[in-house]
């Protein structure tokens, strides 16, 4: 089968070559977009090249990909997908059976143990130790040594149950933590206790640990307000590596310097870049990284490498790994 391939996203050395050469050895012509980025959560514009494409990989634009009826792949880089996720879109990719997918499965082993590392940081104080290093470098033995908790046995709630849900669960496992998930429409082979949204208000006061995954979407945009953290037990810690629109960060500040957040982690915040003059930069209790969760070493050739296997899916008529159309 000959296909012809389309992508907007510039791949780094070595995951490139991967690419071209996997494709051309498969008989595929590809078609670099003019307009591509390095980064896989750039928007793309619109291209006239999509229109002779049968697969788009990367971040094309929507009203492009419901123009161009060729089309009957889609292959998100990414593993948010908001900008696609509207009635409208999914009912034209449907009527002409067209296809798309995520690389949630890329995103989900590094950005659970990064969240493992920041979990065991905030409940060890580690953050406070490298700003006295940086610093005053004292030496508080009684002050620090009997403040220190542990994450063995706490409760540690995920909202939005996916696949770096499932790999943090994985990752907790030895800590014999209680870990709960939130999920909108449980399917019943989670493998933890699963729990509605509608249940939140119980939830909230027994974690210890609140994990923020959800996705950007008109129903979780701020679904983490000011209610929400006054519900969280007091002096919990709050993380956050889903999309910055899910937190009202006014709110978290505010429960943040009153002590009824303990901590927050955030990677993912809104805006993005989050301005150098943001409050929450200042907030001693509040970590912050710049979206760099679920990065790694070897991303581009493990996107590839996702992209190839869907590939071979795709051509022979399988199920494709990650679909979400």
């Amino acid at each position: 089968m000959s296909l012809t391939v389309w992508t907007n996203h510039e791949l780094r050395p070595g995951a490139r070559e991967l690419f071209y050469d996997s494709l051309a050895r498969l008989g595929c012509r590809v078609i670099q977009s003019e307009q591509s980025s390095r980064s896989v959560l750039t928007e793309g514009g619109l291209d006239p090249a999509l229109a002779e494409a049968d697969v788009a990989y990367g971040q094309p634009d929507p009203a492009d990909l419901i123009s161009y009826a060729r089309l009957r792949w889609v292959a998100l880089s990414t593993a948010g997908y908001a900008r696609y996720d509207n009635d409208n879109f999914r009912a034209a990719m449907r009527a002409r059976g067209a296809v798309m997918t995520n690389a949630s499965g890329v995103f989900a082993n590094p950005s659970a143990e990064h969240l493992l590392a920041m979990l065991l940081s905030l409940t060890r104080e580690l953050p406070q130790y490298v700003l006295n290093q940086a610093g005053p470098r004292g030496w508080e033995y009684l002050a620090g040594r009997y403040t220190k908790d542990l994450l063995t046995g706490k409760t540690v709630l995920i909202l939005g149950y996916g696949a770096i849900g499932r790999r943090l669960a994985e990752l907790l496992a030895p800590f014999r933590c209680r870990v709960i998930g939130m999920r909108r429409t449980p399917r019943g082979d989670e493998g933890i206790e699963i729990v509605r949204e509608s249940e939140m208000a119980t939830m909230l006061p027994l974690a210890h640990h609140v994990v923020d995954l959800l996705p950007d979407a008109a129903a979780t945009r701020k679904f983490c307000n000011a209610v929400f953290f006054q519900r969280m037990a007091r002096g919990a810690y709050f993380y956050n590596t889903g999309r910055g629109t899910t937190v009202d960060q006014e709110a978290l500040l505010g429960a943040l310097r009153s002590g009824q957040v303990g901590g927050a982690y955030l990677d993912a915040l809104d805006p993005e870049p989050l301005p150098a003059e943001h409050p929450l930069w200042r907030e001693p209790n509040c970590q912050i990284t710049p979206h760099v969760a679920g990065g790694h070493r070897e991303q581009d050739e493990n996107l590839v490498r996702h992209f190839l296997a869907n590939l071979g899916c795709f051509i022979n008529g399988e199920p494709l790994t990650d679909r979400i159309i």
